[in-house]
């Protein structure tokens, strides 16, 4: 790692990816082999708002987005089976979506206000990813979707970002997602960069440690 990235203050890229990845597997510890302790569903309240920063930070600075999209939408297909299995223990349950499809749909309406020149179009294909999110039953619904946009739209405005986020959660959760609100504290701490690069960890991580948590609860 360079020098000026070592002694930057804050929180790097990869350092807010570990957070999400450790809170998002004690949320799922919590769902799976703990219901009775809220307080690890809490926890986990923190990983998904982290996890849409990171999207928008990556879509803001890739040079394929198309690439993107196809990356996001091939983990959301491998990680389907697995997230099924540790929620129902069925290897198909259509009534939730892995949260690989609630990033796929963020980013593609990221891309439609990038792409599009057409605001009434854009404003179209916009409701119709919502309606998708909201009744494809994709984790977090059409608000996960909404909060992705929220920090796109006001990535560099972090007061307007953080109430903004703070009313979708609201408005679309509330009880103890409530707790997600405290997610923006590292977001703020954000430095602008990178640190190491291991592009792949928590894809190959999210379906890896849902398998682990369905043997435990189903096979042991």
């Amino acid at each position: 790692m360079p020098e000026a990235e070592r002694n930057k203050v804050g929180l790097s890229g990869f350092a807010l990816k570990w957070i999400a990845m450790i809170t998002m597997a004690i949320d799922h510890m919590g769902m799976a082999l703990f219901p009775q302790l809220v307080w690890m569903r809490c926890v986990g309240r923190l990983a998904f708002p982290i996890y849409c920063f990171l999207l928008v930070e990556g879509a803001v600075h890739t040079s394929n987005p198309k690439k993107y999209l196809g990356r996001l939408f091939l983990f959301a297909l491998l990680s389907e089976v697995p997230f099924d299995l540790v929620r129902t223990g069925q290897v198909v349950s259509p009534d939730a979506q892995n949260v690989f499809f609630t990033l796929f749909l963020g980013l593609l309406a990221i891309c439609i206000l990038e792409w599009m020149s057409h605001k009434a179009f854009a404003m179209v294909l916009l409701i119709l990813v919502l309606f998708a999110a909201q009744y494809g039953f994709v984790d977090y619904s059409a608000g996960g979707v909404l909060i992705i946009l929220c920090f796109y739209l006001f990535r560099s405005q972090k007061f307007v970002k953080s109430v903004t986020f703070a009313a979708i959660n609201w408005f679309f959760y509330g009880g103890i997602q409530n707790v997600a609100i405290l997610s923006m504290i590292p977001v703020l701490c954000y430095n602008g960069m990178r640190g190491p690069k291991i592009k792949y960890l928590f894809y190959v991580f999210y379906p890896l440690h849902l398998l682990v948590l369905y043997w435990i609860r189903f096979k042991m």
